[in-house]
């Protein structure tokens, strides 16, 4: 998969920067929760219960909706799946 920079998404979905940095986050996240989660067996039910995300929500958020989806939501996905992030911020110039 090629691999698009978030000024290159903005242009293209027609949205602000950030936006799209924060699309390309939050899509990385769900992504590594729906790995970890496969590994370690949890279910939609179980990441809900431990996330304290309505069940609905998660199954919403894990099959790619990332509308109205916040990013505490995303976060608090990561760590009821038993995983930490990183955030590397670095100067545009």
């Amino acid at each position: 998969m090629k691999k698009t920079k978030p000024n290159e998404l903005a242009k293209q979905l027609n949205i602000r920067p950030v936006r799209a940095v924060e699309a390309q986050m939050k899509a990385k996240i769900i992504t590594a929760v729906r790995l970890a989660s496969k590994r370690r067996g949890f279910t939609h039910g179980e990441l809900a219960e431990r996330s304290g995300i309505p069940r609905s929500a998660v199954t919403g958020i894990l099959s790619g909706s990332l509308q109205k989806i916040t990013l505490d939501r995303v976060l608090r996905l990561l760590e009821a799946a038993e995983l930490t992030a990183e955030i590397r911020i670095r100067s545009v110039a």
